[in-house]
C-alpha cells in the first residue's frame, strides 16, 4: 500500500465519524484544572524532590518514554500522593498530545490514566487517532534512593491497558489485529547519590511484553507478528543541580506490520523542578518511521504537577 492509497482510505473512513473532539477537550480541561490545583497544594508529600519521576507519555511515573519503578506523587509510605500532566510531542508530520493523572498509595501502589490524541493533519487534514490508557504499578522490593549499601534497585511490576477508539479508521486499514490490549512490564530503578563526577545519577531498566504498534496508536498485533514481544527500555540521568536533570532514554519497539516498518524510540531530555510540586520536561525525541513517514523527530514538552 503506497502513501497516497493509505491517505485516501483513511480520509474516506474518517469522514464517517466526528466523535472524539468533545471528549478530548473535556479530558484536557480536567487535566489543566488538576495541574492548577496540585501546583498550589500546600499539603505536599514528604518524599524528596523528583523521587516521583516525571509523567511518562502513557501516564505512568517514570521518564517521558519509559515507566520507572518509582511511584507517582510525593507521598511517603504513610501518605497518598498524586500527579497530573499534559504532554505534547511534535515530529514533522504528526503531533501526539497526552494528558492524564496518577495516584500513589503509600509509596507502594500506583494507578494512572492517560488520554492520547494523535493528529494526522500533515497527512490527512482534520484527522486524529484517540487512545485511552489505564495503568497500574506495584513496588515489589528495594528503595531507589535509600538503602545505598544494598546493590539491588527498587523494582516494580506494572501493566498498561490500552483502548484505541479509532481502530476502524486507521489501524485496521494497516493490518492491525485488535483495538485493545495490555502491556506488562517489570522496571528496576536506582538513584546513586554519590555517583561519577560528584553528581547524583539515576539508572533505570524496564522489560515490557507488548503487542502494541506505535504504543497502540496503530492498534495491536499484525500480519507479521501477533504475539507479545519482550522489548527493553532504559534511562540514564544525571542531576546537574538539585532542580535540573539531564538524561537520555531508549525504547525498543515490536515490528508487527508488514505495511510499514516500526523503529525504536530514543530521546535526550532535561527536566526542571522549579518547586517540589512542579516539573517541566523538554526533550529532543527521535521516533523513526511512523506509518509511511520516515525519519520522524521533534520536540517533546511536558508539564506536571505533584503532591
Amino acid at each position: 500500500m503506497n502513501s497516497a492509497e493509505w491517505a485516501v482510505r483513511v480520509s474516506n473512513s474518517m469522514r464517517r465519524s466526528g466523535k472524539g473532539r468533545t471528549q478530548w477537550r473535556f479530558i484536557v480541561g480536567l487535566s489543566v484544572l488538576g495541574l492548577l490545583l496540585i501546583a498550589s497544594a500546600s499539603h505536599a508529600g514528604n518524599r524528596l524532590l523528583a523521587t516521583g519521576g516525571v509523567a511518562q507519555v502513557e501516564g505512568s511515573a517514570g521518564g517521558g518514554l519509559t515507566p520507572w519503578a518509582l511511584i507517582a506523587g510525593l507521598g511517603t509510605d504513610r501518605q497518598t500522593g498524586a500527579s497530573a500532566f499534559c504532554t505534547t510531542v511534535s515530529p514533522q508530520a504528526f503531533e501526539l498530545r497526552s494528558c492524564g493523572a496518577a495516584v500513589g498509595l503509600r509509596d507502594r501502589v500506583e494507578l494512572s490514566f492517560a488520554r492520547q490524541r494523535f493528529d494526522l493533519d500533515q497527512v490527512i487534514p482534520d484527522t486524529a487517532i484517540y487512545q485511552t490508557v489505564v495503568g497500574g504499578k506495584v513496588k515489589l522490593l528495594g528503595d531507589a534512593v535509600f538503602d545505598q549499601d544494598r546493590w539491588y534497585p527498587q523494582m516494580a511490576a506494572g501493566f498498561q491497558y490500552k483502548k484505541n477508539s479509532s481502530f476502524d479508521f486507521v489501524p485496521a486499514l494497516l493490518g492491525a489485529r485488535d483495538d485493545s490490549d495490555v502491556d506488562y512490564y517489570l522496571a528496576a530503578t536506582k538513584v546513586y547519590l554519590a555517583g561519577p563526577f560528584s553528581r547524583t545519577w539515576l539508572v533505570n531498566a524496564t522489560l515490557r511484553a507488548t503487542r502494541a504498534n506505535q504504543m497502540g496508536i496503530l492498534g495491536f498485533g499484525g500480519d507479521r507478528n501477533d504475539r507479545r514481544k519482550l522489548v527493553a527500555e532504559g534511562s540514564l540521568a544525571a542531576f546537574l543541580s538539585d532542580a535540573l536533570v539531564l538524561g537520555a532514554e531508549y525504547r525498543q519497539k515490536p515490528d508487527n506490520l508488514s505495511s510499514f516498518h516500526e523503529d525504536d524510540y530514543w530521546d535526550l531530555f532535561s527536566a526542571w523542578f522549579p518547586t517540589k510540586n512542579v516539573s517541566l520536561t523538554a526533550a529532543y525525541a527521535d521516533l523513526g518511521q511512523i506509518a509511511m513517514k520516515t525519519d520522524q523527530h521533534g520536540w517533546y514538552l511536558s508539564l506536571q504537577g505533584s503532591f
